[in-house]
């Protein structure tokens, strides 16, 4: 990768000005430079900042790397361009009257420097526990520079890798020239302007690898993408910002991890391996010759398990046999027969020929140069596609829907049946075989019967109506038949005949806009499955909290629907209060009251603020969490399963005290019901119960078991995806366990609660998280023994050995390869 170091060469180098040394500091101010010799630590002594040398390239640079790891991995260079002479030691790193930073050698000429429009002298630079360095105005705190806007080949967790279409501001990674030489290589690695986007590798300026589009929770043209890639990583889409940048957070913040574009055009994911005392990759792309772009030309598809890498599409043969005979395909393939369409449309319209067909091919990467086309269902989207004789397949996908190709395919590789998408490519009639017209009588059957079936349906249901007519239905201030077209659901249903729905208020678009500066960047607090949040005031100066419904969310109108009706309904001091929503056009806004400490995650996974959750801070949270669990499973109108409780579904009010929020994936239960079964299981893995994650099977006991993961994190401070096959324990659930059968459970606290926990509360805690957590549902308590057990002092249960942590979703390796941590979300959350 050309970027590593021995520490005892750089050791040697600073010791030239040891003498000079500066105390430990991470700020660099006007008054205070750093030299040769002398660095920044940022405050967790995680990152160090200072003058450091390649091997024997005579070169001396500025830069960032890790402090306490023995090999040395440079990950981010100032002056990648302009090297200063290593020979020069009263080289410099200042901040500059006019508040700039700069980089001078040794007769004050700047080399290197930061170049930006500032209105003030009061500059500092700070180095962050991120690896962040950060230009500030150390008055109004106000960034005029940062480290990770200005990316090298690194790309660390935090950052953010992208580009603004309006502006034409890109922050895109680039490899090294060479393993001694820092400055930009050929290779830029960063994401397209699509819709849905790409991640993507250039090599100068043409395409070399290509993710595949983000459906909202993966890219679909990486086969591997539940084995290491997609684990935190995540796309910040702002349509009319113009912006479109991913980035990558680790899960285990104790991990040492970043990804690196290489000297050879290839993302690797690093991890420093403390057992082995080395760096190791756990993950790449490209890994094979398939996964370079247009590997086999246009029209053709690579298979890496195939006899030979390429072949041509159906219906294609090789542009040049002899190139081909070569093992040669980057020619490609072309047409065997033309479309009808091609030709003169009186044939097609004498009824003398027959019109295009399509042929599917299962499990494919999707080619490259996409078109979105909105609001198209299967059916629409293959209309659209033999309306328009350009079109030359189309794709309609989950989470994101109707995409279609035009001219040439570029860049398609077959992949095992357990990933790829279904492309459907445009053939004339005469190369439709006849696996295709069996297909067709298939769908023909298929779509018979399932005609016959509807109209039984609306018969039954027009039987149902009319033994109703005449009862008066209960009218709301809202008009939910008309905005949410909900007339058949039976979750409404069984709201009405609870009295009716509570009085809403419909907000209108414009005030919630003007509330949230026109969904600015600056007023982003986040993004979740729904889409993104953001942080408003309204005219009356109430603070508000407003989800927009994304495009490419995972999810949509029903989850909007169900959010709405259940939570206006619902009204407890634990659970978020809903305010209104905006439903105009194609927006959907739901609006909340505003929490200012946002997520429990945000403390509890922070190890800069874990700190401020003492013990009696986080034995509240649990107990008020219980209570809202309780209220919705028990105590509330409608019998209520969360099925999506975790930490980041935990928002905090000015005083930590707990809301649940997040109902998109609720659903109601009869009160005389136990079970229900889902063929579509929703959530994220490691909250989910073994029945649930298994069967699709989901009780009130599922939201048992997740707060009883829940309450392990918050005891513990950690996530129960932070262990490895390499360790001695598979999660969370098997590491508590193991202390609690020694008897050593206080060793699973968080050392940060050390002078403040209660002994007796923190062991019941861990009782009850054990309890919850076990293998059968019948075997956890309910949610109202649970409160009862957290309240009173009287003995509880002993749990059972939980066997069950989805050891299938880790990866093993030896102990110099440690595991990456699968979290496989059946739905994009």
């Amino acid at each position: 990768m050309g970027t590593f170091l021995s520490l005892p060469l750089l050791f040697l180098f600073l010791a030239i000005s040891s003498e000079t040394c500066l105390a430990a500091t991470d700020t660099l101010t006007q008054s205070q430079p750093i030299t040769v010799g002398q660095t920044l630590t940022s405050s967790g002594q995680i990152f160090e900042l200072g003058f450091f040398s390649l091997n024997n390239s005579g070169k001396q640079y500025v830069g960032i790397w890790y402090k306490n790891v023995s090999v040395l991995q440079v990950l981010w260079v100032a002056n990648r361009d302009n090297p200063i002479a290593a020979t020069d030691s009263t080289s410099s790193l200042t901040i500059g009257i006019d508040g700039n930073l700069r980089i001078l050698d040794g007769k004050g000429k700047p080399i290197w420097e930061t170049n930006v429009s500032t209105q003030t002298n009061n500059s500092i630079a700070e180095l962050s526990d991120k690896g962040n360095f950060v230009l500030k105005d150390s008055v109004s705190g106000w960034i005029l520079w940062q480290s990770f806007g200005a990316p090298g080949n690194v790309f660390l967790p935090g950052m953010m890798i992208g580009m603004n279409t309006k502006t034409g501001e890109k922050h895109f990674c680039t490899s090294w020239k060479t393993e001694d030489d820092p400055s930009p290589g050929e290779f830029i690695g960063g994401t397209t302007s699509d819709t849905p986007p790409q991640a993507m590798i250039w090599r100068v300026s043409e395409p070399y690898w290509r993710s595949g589009p983000w459906d909202g929770s993966q890219f679909l043209g990486i086969a591997d993408r539940f084995q290491g890639y997609a684990n935190g990583f995540s796309f910040v889409i702002d349509n009319q910002l113009g912006s479109v940048y991913f980035t990558f957070n680790k899960y285990n913040i104790s991990d040492v991890t970043f990804l690196v574009l290489t000297l050879s055009g290839s993302w690797k994911i690093m991890h420093w391996g403390i057992k082995s005392n080395t760096w190791y990759v756990t993950w790449e792309q490209p890994n094979h010759p398939c996964d370079t772009y247009g590997f086999c030309g246009a029209l053709g598809v690579c298979n890496r398990n195939g006899s030979r890498n390429c072949e041509c599409l159906k219906g294609f043969v090789p542009k040049s046999l002899e190139e081909w005979s070569k093992s040669n395909w980057t020619s490609g393939c072309v047409r065997k027969t033309e479309l009808l369409c091609e030709k003169n449309r009186s044939i097609l319209a004498s009824g003398r020929g027959k019109n295009d067909g399509f042929s599917k091919l299962k499990n494919v990467k999707l080619p490259d140069k996409f078109k979105y086309i909105a609001d198209e269902n299967s059916q629409g989207c293959k209309e659209w596609c033999l309306r328009n004789c350009s079109c030359a397949a189309y794709a309609h996908v989950s989470q994101i829907g109707c995409m279609v190709w035009a001219g040439n395919l570029m860049d398609i590789q077959q992949f095992p049946s357990s990933a790829g998408e279904d492309l459907f490519l445009r053939l004339a009639s005469s190369e439709l075989g006849k696996d295709d017209k069996k297909e067709k009588l298939i769908v023909g059957l298929t779509t018979a019967s399932g005609a016959i079936l509807l109209v039984a349906v609306i018969y039954g249901l027009y039987r149902w109506r009319a033994n109703r007519r005449g009862k008066k239905e209960t009218k709301t201030k809202i008009n939910w038949s008309d905005k949410l077209n909900h007339s058949t659901d039976m979750l409404v249903n069984r709201v009405k005949q609870n009295n009716s729905l509570e009085e809403l208020p419909l907000i209108d678009f414009d005030e919630v806009a003007a509330a949230t500066n026109h969904f600015s960047l600056n007023s982003k607090l986040g993004e979740g499955g729904f889409g993104p949040v953001f942080k408003g005031k309204l005219q009356d100066g109430q603070e508000i909290a407003v989800k927009r419904l994304s495009r490419c969310s995972g999810q949509g109108i029903e989850e909007f629907k169900n959010e709405i009706i259940l939570i206006s309904r619902l009204q407890h001091r634990n659970l978020v209060r809903l305010l209104g929503c905006c439903i105009e056009g194609e927006e959907m806004l739901i609006v909340y009251e505003f929490m200012p400490n946002k997520s429990l995650d945000t403390f509890l996974f922070d190890p800069n603020r874990r700190g401020e959750l003492d013990w009696a801070k986080r034995f509240n949270i649990i107990q008020g969490i219980a209570r809202g669990l309780l209220y919705l499973h028990r105590d509330s109108c409608l019998k209520i399963i969360h099925r999506d409780l975790k930490a980041s579904n935990i928002l905090l009010d000015e005083d930590m005290n707990p809301k649940i929020s997040d109902f998109g994936l609720a659903r109601t239960f009869l009160y005389t019901q136990e079970l229900a079964n889902t063929h579509k299981v929703v959530g994220t893995y490691g909250y989910m119960s073994p029945e649930y994650a298994m069967g699709g099977i989901f009780s009130e006991k599922s939201d048992v078991f997740s707060f009883g993961v829940l309450l392990l994190e918050i005891v513990s401070g950690r996530k129960n995806t932070s262990f490895y096959h390499n360790e001695q324990y598979t999660s969370l659930l098997g590491y508590a366990w193991v202390l609690w059968n020694e008897g050593s459970a206080m060793d699973f606290m968080d050392q940060a609660l050390a002078e403040s926990f209660s002994l007796g509360e923190v062991i019941r805690c861990i009782n009850v998280a054990l309890l919850c957590v076990q293998d059968f549902a019948a075997d956890r308590p309910t949610m109202s023994h649970v409160v009862l057990m957290l309240s009173s002092k009287t003995d509880c249960p002993q749990p059972k050995q939980p066997t069950f942590t989805f050891q299938s979703l880790f990866q093993s390796r030896s102990d110099d390869t440690a595991n990456v941590i699968t979290t496989s979300i059946v739905e994009g959350r």
